[in-house]
């Protein structure tokens, strides 16, 4: 199954294959690599060519929150299937909205109703299990209302940013 993946606004092309036997092969741009994923409490542990990453996962594949020790990314996943059947009914992003990806305290609110975002603008920056993640727009949008505060504590998927 082909997969398009925008991390941090860089979109690539993953292609993971999984044989009868269960062995699972990787390509990435096109480019086979040396890769194993395995589900841990909260997320992933991730083999790439050699190297081992814990990766926490949060929220929606349109809109995930990745945590790799100091490393903090947000990205999009979509399957060829998924795309196919956005372009049937001709839609675009429906993304009305950002929730909270898991519980945490809000550290900073980036943006104030009425503002224009690009994508990949940050929105707001969550404490969650001790690392701070940073929730950006996944398109352009205009801020209808900012529903939390900072400091405020919030619950998994309670809103935070609503879109016109």
């Amino acid at each position: 199954m082909k997969y398009r993946v925008t991390l941090d606004g860089q979109e690539r092309e993953v292609d993971v294959q999984i044989t009868p036997g269960g062995a699972v092969s990787v390509a990435l741009d096109g480019e086979a690599v040396d890769a194993d994923v395995t589900r841990v409490p909260g997320g992933v542990s991730l083999r790439l060519n050699g190297k081992v990453y814990d990766v926490l996962v949060g929220g929606k594949p349109e809109a995930m929150q990745l945590a790799a020790g100091a490393l903090r990314a947000t990205a999009s996943v979509e399957s060829e299937r998924a795309r196919a059947r956005k372009k049937k009914k001709g839609g675009g992003s429906s993304e009305k909205e950002i929730r909270a990806p898991m519980p945490g305290r809000i550290v900073k609110v980036l943006v104030e109703t009425g503002d224009e975002v690009e994508p990949g603008a940050p929105l707001v920056v969550i404490e969650a299990m001790k690392m701070e993640n940073e929730l950006r727009a996944e398109a352009a949008a205009k801020i209808a209302s900012v529903e939390v505060s900072e400091g405020q504590n919030v619950e998994g998927n309670a809103l935070l940013v609503r879109f016109e």
